[in-house]
Order: C-alpha cells, then structure tokens, then sequence
C-alpha cells in the first residue's frame, strides 16, 4: 500500500469518526440490532458503539438462518435497523429477497476485495464484515480416549467408526451447517455430497441451532468431533480447552460473515452510523479482544495473532452467486431435510 493511499484512507476514517461524534443524538436514542456472531462478540460491539457516538443499542442474538427467517416475518413491520454478522449466504438471500437496503458506506474503499465484492454483488444491500474458512475440530482428549484415528477429509466424517461422535448444526437454522451442504455439492458433486451427508447423519449425536454450538460441544468434551468456521474454534483453543482444528484435506469453502440495513429500518439515519462505525477499525479491532480470531474487513484493523491465514487453507472457488441464491438454499434444505435429516440414525 502506498502513502497516497494510506493518508486517503486514515483522512476517511476521520472524517467518519468525527461524523459519528458530531451528529446530534436525539435523547433515549437507540439502534436496534440483530445480532448472530457469539454473545461476548455482540456485547463488546453494543458497549463500545454506545461509548463512541452515546447510542444506545438494543442486540438480540440469532444464528444466521433464523436472524433471515425473522427479518422475512417481519417485512411488513420490521423491528431490526442493522443485521450484523453471520455467514454471507443469508445476508445475500436477503439482498435477492428485497428485505435489506442498498446503502453505500463512504469506507469502502478501505475494505478488503472480497468485503467490496459481496457489497457489489448484492447490489450494496450488504457487505463483508470478515473472512473465515470451514472445518472441523475434535477434542484430542476424547480422540485419544476413545483409541479413534484424527480425521483429515471431509469423508472421514462418514466413517462408521465416529458413530455417533459428531455435531453439525442444523442447515435450516445456520449458515455454517448450510455452507456445508453448499461446500460439499461443490467439491463432491450433489449425489455424492448427499451420500456424505447422509453417512454423517448416521454418526451425528446432534444438531445444535447455531454454526459455533458445534465446536463448543467438542471443547466441553459433549462430542468428540464438530464442523464449524475454523475462526471459532480458536476461540476454544484460547481458552485452553484440547481441541485440534482441520483443513480438510479435499479443500473447502469460505465465509464472508456480512453486515445489511433491515429494508424500511425504523432508525435509518442511526442503522448508518453504526454499519458505518463497524466498519471502521475502532469498530473492528474490539473484536479480538472477546478472544474471537477473524480476519475483519477494513484493512487497517490489525489481525489477531493466532487467526488462521487463509492463505494456508486450500479453498475451493466457492460460488456465492449460486449458492447465495434463495431459490437454490431453499432447494437444498428441502432435500437435506427430506433425503437426510428425516433418516434414522
């Protein structure tokens, strides 16, 4: 990055910060938010923002597939301002679907590519927030325990051996577990990802609601191995809990977590200041300090040491376009829900 560059994008993120400051607050102000990224990460986003500009933030948390679901239910009346967070497929669903606004945030141009590109393909109804590769983990206590080989592909799941040692969350509830399907068609071709999937429905002890109750259940030793984003399980690995993160060896897909204004938001003016703020690096290096390791989408904002480079994962070209679509989620969840899920185990 040049100096031009670097002095035009710390002159943005002024202007921006003194916007922030210098807008009147109307008093009991408040922005309501709709939150689906773990709690403490919600928490230290509501405090700050709050400390920054004086407004109050109302948060409610939802895995990404049910925050859309709510946001759909709610189109004729919505209660949400901002959707932050979450896998990016619902929040492009939602852009297709004309349930969130087009809003062009003066700090684009400091975010990374990928961040733009989902603003761009959305028709700026969102926008990336950070980045993270799909795995999965296993405790390596239970592992050892258990006497069970360490899984390295994504068709070792299947192995009969992990009967009943496995969690994924629910695909109609989470953008993790529906990113799975998507990743899985891409990679294997649709009849053998369901194959796949149907042999890790047999060796599934359960599917939580959200992407992370995966990961969590392995590093409480609840379940010996669990699909998650491998920023997640980071998260467990920091708070010294035995559990081993997988690049699976076949490749796999990648996350833009994004952010979108709720479509006929009750607080517009309010909704922008904060996407505005959280995409600004005051708005995004707290992240790191709830112990959570993504890579965030302005380009200023440090990485967390520790945070998985994605440069090290062999990622497939994963396509967001298609598997962004509403039509085709809805396509595959049905036939996930009839062809899997409905199976006995």
């Amino acid at each position: 990055m040049d100096r031009e560059r670097r002095t035009t994008w710390a002159t943005v993120t002024m202007l921006v910060i003194v916007a922030l400051a210098g807008v009147a607050t109307p008093a009991g102000a408040q922005v309501n938010v709709l939150c689906s990224v773990p709690a403490p990460w919600c928490d230290a986003v509501a405090l700050q923002f709050q400390k920054d500009t004086g407004i109050r933030v109302s948060f409610s948390q939802k895995a990404a597939g049910e925050a859309m679901a709510q946001i759909a239910a709610e189109k004729a009346n919505p209660k949400i301002d901002v959707w932050y967070a979450g896998s990016g497929d619902p929040h492009l669903q939602a852009a297709e679907l004309g349930l969130t606004e087009e809003y062009r945030s003066p700090l684009l141009p400091q975010l990374h590519d990928w961040a733009v590109k989902q603003a761009e393909q959305s028709g700026y109804r969102t926008v990336g927030l950070f980045v993270g590769a799909l795995g999965f983990g296993y405790n390596s206590e239970l592992l050892a325990k258990k006497k069970l080989p360490a899984p390295k592909c994504w068709a070792d799941l299947a192995n009969p051996v992990y009967r009943d040692e496995i969690q994924i969350a629910n695909p109609n509830a989470s953008g993790t577990a529906y990113m799975t399907i998507a990743t899985f068609v891409q990679i294997f071709g649709e009849d053998k990802a369901f194959d796949l999937l149907k042999g890790m429905h047999r060796n599934t002890n359960s599917y939580p609601r959200a992407g992370a109750g995966a990961i969590r259940a392995v590093g409480r030793g609840e379940t010996t191995i669990g699909v998650t984003f491998l920023d997640d399980g980071m998260v467990d690995i920091a708070n010294g809990f035995p559990v081993r993160l997988v690049a699976p060896c076949e490749g796999t897909g990648f996350q833009v977590g994004s952010m979108s204004i709720v479509k006929g938001a009750r607080n517009p003016e309010l909704a922008r200041r904060f996407y505005d703020w959280a995409l600004s690096p005051a708005g995004q290096s707290i992240v790191a300090a709830t112990k959570n390791f993504q890579t965030m989408s302005n380009r200023a904002t440090p990485v967390p040491e520790g945070a998985i480079r994605m440069s090290d994962i062999k990622l497939i070209g994963y396509d967001f376009a298609r598997f962004g679509a509403a039509a085709e989620r809805k396509r595959l969840l049905d036939k996930w829900d009839r062809e899997v899920h409905a199976l006995p185990r």
